[in-house]
């Protein structure tokens, strides 16, 4: 059954631990996506273990809270979550993109319990997210759709086509998270295609938008929690993050975009991250 809400203390350390199931997966499989999995690992977090109505014993629970990784390059920090969340046993983690497994390069809902919507074209998710919510207006159901993008994603047309049927249907049960972290793939997002001003352009879209700091977990949980309460337009969180947050050597450097460290940057890497949180 739904477990009871953390503190923001434990979300912390829980987000710690998070972080360091990434690396350690990443490391294992020899491949990846650390660096966006860092970025978005409070406000992954903080859904999970705080906000959002969900059960892992019943993962296909009619009325849960839906939530889509929409960047799902970043996946290793959903599957840390749910595991964490207790969807599956941890030792899966340990299988990330290997032949057979449940946890494949990009989520699947055909094979990992509590993955709500199958990811990796960019833009896809958060249109699917917005499908969810306006079937649960229609049906008058009362769970919350939950979409994390990226930064480099909101450079598709198809996040602005959904942002526009999103306003059109008042899906005040949406919230969009936007992970700003500034990178993407090869470099700064500013120097690939330039997309601000962000807050002004959702607000155009007629969005109600909350800007936050990313990685402070009271912020996170206020923001999350507030835009449960807006009535008649969808809510878009704008959560300035840093790529690699956590581990000295990853953030705000785009190589880390995709690529798994070795044994030695694993050990600093935990190391760092157990110490910021006292561990």
């Amino acid at each position: 059954m739904p477990q009871s809400p953390m503190s923001v203390e434990e979300l912390k350390r829980m987000a710690a631990t998070i972080r360091c199931d990434i690396i350690e997966m990443v490391h294992i499989a020899g491949s990846g996506h650390p660096g966006g999995s860092l970025s978005a690992t409070d406000i992954v977090t903080a859904l999970y273990f705080r906000v959002m109505r969900v059960d892992p014993k019943n993962p296909d629970w009619p009325d849960r809270d839906r939530f889509i990784l929409s960047k799902g390059h970043a996946c290793p920090v959903w599957y840390a979550a749910l595991a964490e969340r207790g969807y599956y046993d941890k030792s899966h983690l340990g299988t990330l993109r290997q032949l057979n497994s449940i946890l494949q390069g990009h989520a699947d809902m055909l094979k990992t319990p509590g993955v709500d919507m199958t990811v990796g074209s960019l833009g896809q998710g958060f249109s699917a997210g917005l499908g969810m919510a306006l079937s649960g207006k229609l049906r008058k159901k009362d769970y919350h759709v939950w979409v994390v993008i990226g930064d480099g994603e909101m450079q598709e047309g198809a996040v602005w086509e959904a942002a526009m049927a999103g306003a059109k249907w008042k899906l005040d049960n949406l919230t969009t998270i936007l992970d700003l972290n500034g990178l993407q793939n090869d470099d700064f997002v500013d120097d690939i295609m330039p997309i601000h001003p962000v807050p002004d352009k959702w607000r155009a879209f007629n969005w109600h938008v909350i800007e936050i700091d990313g990685h402070n977990m009271d912020e996170v949980v206020s923001a999350l929690e507030t835009a449960k309460t807006i009535k008649d337009k969808p809510t878009i969180i704008v959560a300035h993050t840093v790529k690699g947050k956590g581990v000295s050597f990853m953030e705000n450097v785009a190589a880390w975009h995709g690529q798994a460290p070795t044994v030695e940057q694993m050990d600093q890497a935990l190391a760092e991250i157990c110490q910021q949180v006292g561990r």
